[in-house]
């Protein structure tokens, strides 16, 4: 029956590719853009700067995974879904992207976003999703790259399924090659990834440095030891308060960035242990909320807000 139902799948997603989904999408075409230089959806600005204002770094940023309904049995989903590209502007851009708006141009490409489903999958289906939206955001950078950057130094910078994509684009374009010596820094949170990851690019563990890279997992204090167990112990990891491998004080904490657009400072203390950053239930008006999630995942990067980024 197993070996029946794999086969179901397997001719599910052929037919998908068949009726042209597996096409590289034209990343000539505008729309197929988030965010481009002097490109903003509205409602925007108030809080995303024209990033087209900051020439001298560019930013390259891939949004996590959007794409979460159980309903949905498809693998990948369209790039031009209005529903998707929504949720990908109101929190990814957002409360995300955002984050690096001060340090240069900001590129952002829609992509053909895998299933959340894929990361329980990795060795048949799951992994073919992720590779055709690494396909994607692969053709998005090589148009950045011929038709933008000009030499610019870049800041790579994603979140869960971003950060996954991003591991491979620095394999395929910056990891012992000549672009290497463009990249400022691989902002990669949200995923497990190993210390040897690499050959020639290293983990950053203090501010000052660059051409490296940084990633964390964000859990509570009382840790979720099933999600940690399985997906960060021992791996990579840095205290995105202090950009180095030690503990944060609360009042060293520059604020997190919440649903009401309000910034919140000196809101928590934090820890690194084997693989990921723990942190103390955080101090703001909605804070009975922090104590019923598991882990601070979707939080990774607007919990740290404040913090200097590029």
């Amino acid at each position: 029956m197993v070996f029946f139902i794999k086969h179901i799948l397997a001719f599910l997603l052929l037919i998908q590719f068949s009726f042209g989904f597996s096409q590289v999408p034209n990343y000539e075409k505008t729309e197929n853009w988030a965010v481009l230089p002097g490109l903003y959806p509205n409602g925007l600005r108030e809080y995303h700067k024209d990033s087209s204002l900051f020439s001298e770094v560019d930013v390259f940023y891939v949004y996590p995974t959007v794409f979460l309904s159980k309903k949905d049995k498809r693998w990948n989903i369209q790039l031009d879904d209005t529903d998707q590209q929504r949720k990908i502007i109101d929190l990814a851009v957002r409360f995300q992207a955002s984050a690096w708006v001060d340090a240069g141009r900001m590129f952002v490409p829609y992509y053909r976003q895998a299933h959340i489903r894929a990361y329980d999958h990795l060795d048949g289906l799951g992994r073919d999703a992720l590779l055709l939206a690494y396909a994607d955001v692969k053709a998005a950078f090589e148009f950045y790259l011929e038709n933008y950057n000009n030499g610019k130094p870049i800041i790579l910078a994603g979140h869960s399924q971003g950060s996954t994509i991003l591991n491979l684009l620095l394999k395929d374009f910056f990891d012992g090659k000549d672009l290497q010596k463009q990249l400022i820094a691989a902002y990669l949170p949200g995923i497990g990834i190993k210390k040897d990851e690499f050959n020639t690019i290293k983990l950053a563990t203090n501010p000052t440095e660059i051409g490296g890279f940084t990633t964390w997992n964000t859990h509570r204090k009382k840790i979720n030891k099933k999600v940690y167990n399985k997906w960060h112990k021992g791996k990579a990891v840095i205290n995105p308060v202090t950009w180095t491998t030690s503990e944060g004080e609360r009042k060293e904490h520059k604020g997190f960035l919440y649903s009401n657009n309000k910034l919140y400072k000196q809101s928590f203390s934090s820890h690194v242990i084997d693989g990921a950053v723990w942190i103390s239930i955080p101090h703001f008006p909605f804070r009975a909320l922090a104590f019923t999630m598991d882990d601070y995942h979707s939080g990774d990067i607007n919990l740290f807000f404040g913090m200097t980024f590029g």
